[in-house]
């Protein structure tokens, strides 16, 4: 692989990686973990010679958090709008349902600026079909406004599916929690 292809290649996964989750604004897809890739095919196999980005073509690959992700639409556009303005002219957005996303994904700024928000960040490893023996139980979920493990689920499902309502006891506030998936 030539040294521009590489480069083109990190130009063209930093520009993805500044779009946002419409739904958790503070978040970019790279933070979520659903950019799983970006690839570009140079000049000589798209028949434009002139190195510019409109002569390169590139193709981004997601996963959504979930297959009916109502986001995933809104992540398309921000993606070819976030390309075209940087003057490529050729983007096409690759959605994959396999493997199946997982918090284990989230960056680790990720979960610190979901706690910023006020989202309790996912806690613990998904890692499906890692475990055996005894079930797992849940443990308290810790408050991100007072940091108090005194909380209760109030709902299983809150302002999305991947997140859980939850209050805290101490400083009455309810707060989202971002899931283990």
């Amino acid at each position: 692989m030539s040294t521009m292809v590489k480069t083109e290649e990190q130009r063209a996964w930093d520009i993805a990686s500044t779009v946002c989750d419409p739904e958790i604004p503070v978040l970019t897809i790279e933070d979520l973990g659903i950019l799983r890739g970006v690839q570009v095919t140079p000049a000589a196999a798209t028949g434009t010679h002139d190195g510019g980005p409109a002569s390169i073509a590139v193709e981004v690959t997601i996963t959504p958090t979930y297959s009916g992700c109502p986001a995933m639409d809104a992540i398309g556009d921000d993606l070819r709008k976030a390309f075209e303005r940087e003057g490529y002219a050729s983007v096409h957005v690759n959605l994959v349902l396999s493997p199946a996303w997982t918090t284990d994904w989230m960056t680790e700024s990720g979960k610190a600026k979901l706690e910023e928000y006020g989202i309790a960040p996912p806690s613990g490893m998904a890692a499906a079909g890692g475990h055996s023996g005894p079930v797992r139980l849940s443990l308290a979920v810790k408050c991100p406004q007072c940091n108090s493990l005194n909380t209760k689920e109030l709902t299983r499902f809150g302002s999305t599916s991947c997140k859980a309502l939850f209050v805290c006891h101490d400083c009455k506030e309810p707060f989202d929690y971002f899931k283990v998936l």
